[in-house]
């Protein structure tokens, strides 16, 4: 009973999620629900990030650059390609028009609402126009997110600890760079907008929600965090997960032992980067907003200590950690007077978590989440094994 505990555990905790937002109805609502959809967004990160470099032992810190370009691939779909039941071949001054697919360039003449509003004067009567599926926006950022994961994973195979994340921190700057400067396709620091999650709404258990609505995305978000966390979990228990921790033990033992090193570093590279990727795209709409600014270093050092502080070896812990920090990074936003002094949290909260950060370095090196789970399966086995010597004695 008790070796199925943490299992019974994850779904009790998968159902109260579920049902939370449905039995909550205090006044704060929205900004409740706000703190869950960012939380689940974090979690989705850490714990991919804690697959990368806590079972492969690849400290990569381009993880948000990988996210970004997963926000910004759905974004170009959302802002600039849309779908059509026009014939190819029309609207040729206004975009490159494929098969009912039509391609409004951002630059020349105008944006895409100018264009499309120039380009209905021309287009026959009952012909219609709409903006990429939503689905296929986030699927495309997902293989955008997947197709960079696999080329850095390419470009890094033979660079190992300092020298990869000092790779992975220049890339992260320089896809910054560019983001920033090519304001003709990502409209530089002002951001790219991008469209809710349901522009025209949606209806749960008979109750229409607007495209503002918070439930509609904390359902999203919770979906995207449950299937990356099982999907995680599945990848660390399984012989890939024994190979990655080969990757971090010893790469040279692990290729004399015939594991095809190269093969499994590109593997974990593509899929934490599409998790990512479809992290920001789904974080995209439902912001509202995408700019360079999320790939810095400081919000990649935070995912990292989220990571860290949770548990790098346990992507649940990872999780969970990230989970537990994103609500206290909210909480130190109030200020606290101490002995009549005001203390401004703004600033202490970042020093606050540098401080517990390295403590946990020093002290907890499995983690914060990760050390309190393995304390608790050990007073279980512990007590497992009681109850089996006390029955044992009992029969005699």
């Amino acid at each position: 009973m008790i070796s199925h505990a943490p299992k019974i555990a994850g779904y009790v905790a998968a159902a109260l999620l579920v049902l939370f937002p449905l039995v909550y109805s205090a006044g704060n609502y929205d900004f409740v629900m706000h703190l869950w959809i960012t939380a689940f967004y974090y979690a989705v990160l850490a714990s991919s990030w804690a697959l990368l470099a806590g079972y492969g032992g690849q400290f990569s810190f381009a993880h948000l650059a990988f996210m970004a370009l997963g926000a910004y691939g759905a974004g170009i779909l959302d802002n600039y390609v849309f779908l059509t039941s026009l014939p190819t071949g029309t609207c040729t001054e206004f975009g490159f028009l494929g098969t009912n697919i039509v391609f409004l360039p951002p630059s020349g003449t105008g944006d895409a609402a100018a264009c499309l509003t120039a380009a209905r004067a021309t287009w026959p009567e009952g012909a219609t126009v709409s903006r990429f599926p939503l689905i296929l926006q986030i699927a495309f950022g997902a293989i955008v997110g997947g197709g960079a994961g696999w080329l850095i994973g390419t470009l890094v195979l033979r660079l190992r600890a300092a020298y990869l994340a000092l790779f992975t921190v220049g890339l992260s700057e320089i896809l910054r760079a560019v983001l920033s400067a090519e304001i003709w396709l990502t409209r530089g620091q002002a951001g790219m907008p991008m469209s809710p999650l349901f522009p025209d709404g949606i209806t749960i258990l008979g109750t229409t929600y607007g495209p503002a609505a918070k439930l509609p995305a904390y359902y999203v978000m919770l979906a995207l965090f449950l299937g990356t966390l099982a999907l995680l979990l599945w990848v660390a228990r399984s012989r890939i997960g024994l190979f990655l921790r080969s990757l971090r033990e010893d790469e040279d033992a692990a290729e004399a032992l015939g594991v095809d090193t190269v093969k499994w570093k590109r593997a974990v590279f593509v899929l934490t980067a599409a998790i990512a990727a479809t992290a920001g795209a789904v974080q995209g709409h439902y912001v509202g907003l995408i700019t360079p600014n999320t790939i810095v270093l400081l919000q990649m050092s935070l995912v990292i200590a989220m990571a860290v502080i949770g548990g790098l070896e346990n992507v649940v812990a990872a999780a969970i950690g990230a989970i537990l920090i994103s609500f206290a990074l909210e909480f130190l936003r109030t200020d606290f007077t101490i002995l009549g002094v005001e203390i401004d949290m703004t600033t202490w909260r970042l020093v606050f978590f540098g401080l517990l950060l390295m403590l946990t370095l020093r002290f907890l090196r499995n983690g914060v989440i990760q050390g309190a789970l393995m304390w608790i399966e050990r007073r279980g086995v512990g007590a497992e094994t009681v109850a089996k010597r006390r029955a044992a004695e009992e029969a005699k």
